[in-house]
């Protein structure tokens, strides 16, 4: 299996310098063959170029421009020009399909913050002084960087990535191993509801709560967007202003990460068999469309569009898609296993199994299960992850049959 690492590097100034500067090339090369792109497709004859074309260029590129070009890896430029491939395959496949089609678009120096080295020991050499207790990596044309490696790397190192979030500079791993042991059988099986009130509730009637990061930042969020919004363009304040923002979002995004990998590796310590529901997080997030007046041409009704964005903004911030991404993840890791069952009137049905009555009016409020048949009464997020539990086992036991 593969896995990933990620460990915070710390170069010196002139390494950062460096480093910068080979994200400004790498970018620089990604432009161009963009725009080559587009320019042969405009032309009369609608030439399609390809990612073998593109490549074969390199080497007259590297050997035209030695100072900044000719500087970095070979393969991760070639790597930076599969990345534009993959865009325009991704692009095409939208087309084909029916979705919007989203067309490349050129990358500002400061939104490409990655670069790609295919093979560890290309152009870069990950643990580069083994007889150093100090972690290094070692990139062509930066040198040898530090690294705070806070855990082992376990298995091959197969690619190596430079990442910049802000003013800091990452390496990624990727490292072929062994599928790991898995854990000890733990004999139980649990069914989890996701919520906004609460993260999540599962089928033994425990709750998690929703740490809502992104409303206890809202303020300072709220004010720094502010002071940016004074700002002048291209000026040193509004680039402080611009930093400050990002940090913000940047330790959100970080708080959801820490949070859901927790919740996860809980589950997947105390239970052998998870089942959740099969959500649709971006359709569920989706604005409602806009009601026009017969009566007015050119006018609008209302289509609770507020009420709409504030719990599309709930659930953007509760990270359930990067939760589930994680619980499949780890549950992979540890030989454990995951059901993604239909989400309908999971919180509607009554969990006894003599009665199992499904109504809208079984739920008279968010918080309260009712049945109207047999007057069996529970916490609603508890009824929906028990009968989560009960669907997931029967699409197990369908799936062994």
């Amino acid at each position: 299996m593969i896995r990933a690492y990620k460990f915070l590097m710390r170069p010196t100034v002139g390494q950062a310098q460096a480093l910068g500067e080979m994200l400004r090339d790498h970018c620089s090369l990604y432009n161009g063959a963009l725009q080559e792109r587009r320019d042969a497709y405009r032309h009369v004859s609608k030439t399609s170029i390809r990612y073998g074309m593109q490549s074969a260029q390199l080497k007259d590129i590297r050997a035209f421009d030695p100072e900044r070009q000719g500087r970095w890896s070979f393969s991760s430029q070639q790597a930076t020009l599969r990345r534009l491939d993959k865009a325009f395959a991704a692009f095409f496949r939208r087309v084909k399909s029916g979705e919007t089609p989203g067309y490349p678009r050129f990358r500002g120096v400061n939104w490409f913050d990655t670069v790609e080295f295919p093979k560890d020991g290309d152009g870069c050499r990950w643990d580069s002084t083994p007889h150093d207790p100090q972690t290094r990596v070692r990139f062509q044309g930066v040198g040898h960087v530090k690294v705070n490696q806070h855990r082992p790397v376990a298995g091959k190192v197969k690619t190596v990535s430079v990442k910049r979030e802000g003013k800091r500079w990452y390496v990624v791993l990727t490292a072929e191993q062994a599928q790991p042991e898995p854990f000890p059988p733990t004999g139980s099986v649990v069914g989890i509801d996701l919520g906004i009130a609460t993260f999540l509730a599962d089928s033994n009637g425990g709750f998690v709560p929703n740490p809502r990061h992104g409303r206890t930042a809202a303020a300072k969020l709220e004010a720094a967007q502010q002071a940016l919004a004074r700002c002048r363009r291209r000026g040193n304040r509004r680039r402080k202003a611009v930093a400050k923002v990002a940090d913000l979002h940047r330790k959100v995004r970080r708080q959801r990460l820490d949070h859901a990998h927790k919740t996860a590796l809980g589950l997947v310590r105390a239970h052998d068999f998870v089942a959740h529901e099969d959500l649709k997080i971006r359709n569920m997030s989706k604005a409602p469309a806009p009601k026009p007046d017969p009566d007015q041409p050119g006018a609008f009704l209302p289509n609770g569009a507020a009420a709409k964005a504030g719990l599309n903004k709930s659930i953007n911030d509760a990270g359930w898609g990067v939760f589930l991404t994680i619980l499949h993840a780890k549950a992979e890791s540890a030989g454990r296993e995951v059901i993604a069952v239909d989400p309908r009137n999971t919180s509607r049905t009554c969990p006894r199994p003599e009665c199992g009555h499904v109504a809208a009016e079984n739920r008279p409020t968010q918080e309260k299960f009712h049945c109207q048949s047999c007057g069996h009464t529970a916490h609603a997020d508890t009824v929906g992850a028990i009968n989560v539990l009960r669907a997931g086992l029967a699409r197990r036991n369908a799936n062994q049959a």
